[in-house]
């Protein structure tokens, strides 16, 4: 099982040896140990994951770049599923603070919902160039204004362009521009379905300025849980905020990280932007850094690292408004 492999694998931490099991949608090496630890190594499904968690086993996730050292001093040498399972039972052994897996909740809609609305956007976006590549064919001289095609009276003013006209391109022109409005419609509707859902499950993340509805649902969606992250700076390194080192003498100097998630770190991105132009708090903090020498750029950087941790706040909040009626209904049964 390779970085690339497709296939899903779990392994339990068991003495003496690891065993090799059926599942699908592939081979799936498992081991377990007196503690009862499942240990994941690579792509876990997600319906075996749900099963393993139903059934009472805790799972950890074990990185594969904490099996490699493992593999690399064994004594055994080549690629294999055993060697594989053997390597990460002792990493998972070796290391006590693994993140583990928990079961999911409303939080994968929002994601499923926000990543339906990316899709689509996209396939908006290359029927529009298309649709303008074909209106230039049809008349130089009609350039309709950028962004202005997802908007009605502008789509209007479109349509009864190629009317008109005959031939392949005219009649292309009218199926992308259809095709275009349709996918439109659907993305409204899906827009005003994660608000709400969103108005639900994050009221607390909506309040932090610069963070709209469709922010707060990539937020909610990427993070995934934010209680399996055990301290705020935990949750910045999962972002990629967290600052690395790279200074030598006197003066200390933090560089861009490129690691963690970067779709959070998209998100916190837009959010620090819309502080920089419009919140006068954030204004002041990046003057202030700017006075001390930073750029403007490791003044944003820095902005973000701080956005972190009010989103972290924010996201234990709801976390914990969300499990207080469910305390309530398990007290009164």
């Amino acid at each position: 099982m390779t970085s690339t492999d497709a296939s899903s694998a779990v392994t339990q931490l068991a003495p003496p040896a690891p065993i090799t099991c059926a599942c699908s949608p592939g081979p799936v090496a498992s081991a377990k140990t007196a503690r009862g630890r499942w240990k994941i190594c690579r792509q876990l499904s997600r319906r075996l994951e749900g099963d393993l968690l139903a059934a009472g086993e805790r799972i950890v996730r074990v990185s594969p770049k904490l099996m490699a050292h493992c593999r690399t001093a064994a004594r055994t040498y080549g690629k294999s599923d055993p060697i594989d399972a053997l390597a990460a039972a002792r990493a998972a052994l070796r290391e006590p603070d693994l993140p583990t897996a928990h079961l999911e909740d409303a939080s994968r809609d929002v994601r499923l919902l926000m990543d339906h609305r990316d899709d689509l956007v996209a396939e908006r976006t290359r029927v529009i160039n298309r649709l303008r590549w074909h209106l230039h064919e049809l008349d130089p001289a009609f350039d309709p204004p950028a962004r202005t095609l997802t908007q009605p009276r502008q789509a209007l003013s479109v349509a009864a362009f190629p009317d008109g006209r005959n031939g392949l391109v005219a009649r292309l022109a009218r199926q992308l521009l259809a095709r275009c409005r349709e996918i439109t419609a659907t993305v409204r509707d899906l827009e005003a379905e994660i608000t709400a859902l969103v108005n639900r499950l994050a009221p607390a993340l909506l309040e932090i300025p610069g963070c709209g509805a469709l922010t707060a649902a990539k937020i909610l969606g990427e993070t995934a849980g934010v209680t399996r992250f055990k301290s705020k700076s935990a949750y910045a390194r999962h972002n990629g905020t967290a600052p690395l080192p790279v200074w030598s003498g006197n003066r200390e100097r933090h560089r861009l990280s490129r690691m963690g998630n970067r779709q959070l770190n998209v998100a916190l991105h837009r959010i620090a932007i819309t502080q920089a132009h419009y919140h006068p708090e954030a204004r002041d903090y990046l003057q202030r850094r700017r006075q001390a020498g930073d750029t403007s750029t490791e003044s944003i950087r820095v902005l973000k690292r701080r956005l972190s941790d009010v989103v972290y706040r924010a996201l234990r909040r709801d976390a914990r408004n969300a499990e207080e009626p469910q305390i309530h209904l398990a007290a009164a049964a």
